[in-house]
């Protein structure tokens, strides 16, 4: 590429594309493929969808939530398909989020093993079923990692009196909840909630 021939020793040529030597070498940086990604997206779940939303769309660096379903067997899944195990599938949030502003561990360990007690299986407060389980859903390599690094962490630092129960599993297809579940707290403030943030 013509913003390279700086760096191979021929500066002399970069005219003849309209270029100078400080012009090559924003191209260049320009070009930079190590800079983060604009947006990354998360999938989380951890109880009703409604308390998870609620805190996490208040964090810095999200961007967008969509509460939904995901790790189940049934194909288009409705609400009550979710209940008493039917589909497998847990209530889950999709988290849109810049990755420039909040990293992915940050948003492990300070936010989502902070809102929920990740250590009652299949359940939340009243909130009992598979479909309330404690889970992170990786969309990459490097969240998988992130993810086992940041629940081991967790795990160790004694916080939790009991065993931390949150399943880690590759992401599976996403289906959008009900549109009455969309920003459901913003809509009906003061709603039932399981979800604070412990310290």
């Amino acid at each position: 590429p013509a913003a390279e021939l700086e760096t191979a020793g021929y500066a002399e040529f970069l005219p003849m594309f309209g270029l100078t030597p400080s012009s090559a070498a924003s191209t260049s940086s320009d070009a930079d493929t190590s800079a983060p990604p604009a947006t990354e997206v998360a999938i989380l779940a951890g109880g009703c969808f409604w308390g998870v939303e609620e805190i996490l769309r208040a964090v810095p660096g999200v961007l967008e939530t969509d509460v939904g379903y995901t790790g189940g067997w049934l194909e288009n899944p409705t609400y009550h398909d979710t209940h008493d195990s039917k589909s497998g599938h847990a209530e889950s949030v999709r988290i849109v989020f810049d990755p420039r502003v909040l990293s992915y561990e940050s948003l492990l360990e300070d936010w989502f093993f902070k809102l929920h007690d990740p250590t009652t299986k299949n359940r939340q407060g009243n909130d009992i079923g598979t479909q309330y389980r404690s889970a992170i859903f990786y969309t990459s390599p490097a969240q998988h990692e992130t993810a086992e690094r940041v629940k081991a962490r967790v795990e160790a630092s004694g916080k939790w009196q009991k065993p931390i129960t949150t399943e880690i599993s590759e992401e599976a297809t996403w289906w959008s909840g009900e549109e009455y579940h969309q920003d459901y707290l913003q809509k009906n403030p003061g709603g039932y909630t399981c979800h604070w943030m412990r310290d």
